[in-house]
């Protein structure tokens, strides 16, 4: 509570003079934060296979993802460098070095690959080869991956916009806007298209669903709604991307709830109350959420209802969880990435990385998953 309360302190200062973002993940990474758990003895695990390993650089301070397009995976780091990777291999297909410092990455549909910068550039290479195609705008800095189809590439800059660039030329073809927040969650906070729609979640707890044809508003649902007495209190920005399957889309939103609702109108389905940084993943029979505590949650995708509760993992600043079929893949700020049943959250197994962070969701490949570190590892992983 001292650690939160000097913190509330130095946040209103700030934001009096102007708009502040804030990480809640840093919190606690002090020496007077709690101390993340001990890692739970784990005596009869299964193995961990390491299908192959790269390095691609350092995210630094930001939460870069890799993409899987077809055969490829797509990678980026802070300094520049953007690699197409073979999925089944590791092997470099190619690998280049931009003259600008990234903030976010990777998006592609396979012949465009796309990254974005603290200055809010948009820069658009060939998936071919990794020839610079063209650059862009948008209004602020970008934390969110770059989402690429149906012609556009879609950008969500800090600001609260979203911008859609034709992949042809980056010529702007719309900007969605709402209202900046005075306090910002520094977390990344994603676009997901689906047929006809761009989904994104704002501040003040709302999700929005866009017409990717001309970029009006065609729905909005309450995520949650703030509350409390103080500004922090009341930060309740939906964070991560938005997780579809079937018609239904879910989100969470910091100090919050996880809501679901039916993609076609915007109506709510289900809430729970939970608290997020990293939002929510969805599988044929259940949403999981690491909350801002460490703990890991599994939810009815039907009900909202609670099937388990995994919270021996505290302040460990888990990553979103990924469901890897009978198991459910989750990192820490110390590289390792655990194993819960996933019917039960038990720890089924665990593997240690290179030491940096595993912030960003693993994505599934083939014949397993992939992580990216803070360090700039990347590794594929099977069970």
């Amino acid at each position: 509570m001292r650690h939160r309360a000097i913190l509330l302190a130095a946040v209103l200062t700030l934001s009096a003079c102007s708009n502040f973002s804030l990480n809640p993940v840093d919190w606690f990474s002090g020496s007077d934060g709690p101390k993340p758990a001990p890692l739970p003895p784990l005596t009869s695990g299964q193995t961990v296979r390491v299908l192959w390993s790269t390095s691609v650089g350092s995210s630094d301070r930001f939460i870069f993802s890799p993409v899987l397009v077809g055969d490829d995976v797509y990678a980026a780091a802070h300094d520049g460098s953007v690699m197409r990777i073979d999925a089944a291999s590791g092997a470099t297909r190619w690998r280049v070095s931009l003259d600008t410092r990234l903030s976010a990455g990777v998006g592609s549909d396979g012949t465009t690959v796309v990254v974005a910068t603290q200055e809010g550039e948009v820069l658009a290479l060939n998936a071919a080869d990794g020839a610079l195609l063209w650059r862009a705008r948008a209004s602020s800095e970008v934390l969110a991956p770059p989402v690429v189809g149906e012609g556009l590439a879609i950008v969500r800059s800090v600001d609260s916009r979203v911008f859609a660039f034709s992949v042809a030329d980056g010529k702007r073809r719309w900007v969605y806007q709402r209202a900046a927040s005075t306090l910002l969650i520094r977390s990344p906070a994603g676009v997901t298209l689906v047929p006809g729609l761009a989904l994104a979640g704002f501040p003040g707890g709302k999700l929005v669903g866009i017409a990717i044809a001309n970029g009006a508003g065609r729905w909005e649902g309450s995520v949650a709604l703030p509350r409390g007495s103080t500004e922090l209190e009341r930060v309740a920005d939906v964070v991560g991307e938005p997780a579809v399957l079937g018609r239904e889309v879910c989100a969470a939103a910091y100090q919050g709830r996880v809501t679901c609702f039916d993609m076609r109108t915007g109506n709510p389905v289900w809430s729970r109350e939970l608290s997020s940084v990293n939002g929510v993943s969805l599988d044929a029979r259940t949403a999981y959420v690491s909350d801002d505590q460490g703990a890991v949650h599994a939810l009815d995708r039907f009900t909202g209802r609670s099937l388990w509760k995994q919270d021996k993992l505290a302040h460990r600043q888990l990553s979103l969880p990924h469901p890897t079929g009978t198991a459910v893949a989750v990192g820490d700020l110390e590289g390792y990435v655990h194993f819960l049943a996933s019917d039960s959250g038990a720890f089924v197994a665990r593997i240690a990385t290179d030491g940096g962070a595993v912030r960003a969701a693993p994505i599934r490949l083939p014949s397993g998953f992939l992580v990216q570190t803070r360090n700039g590892g990347l590794f594929a992983l099977a069970l």
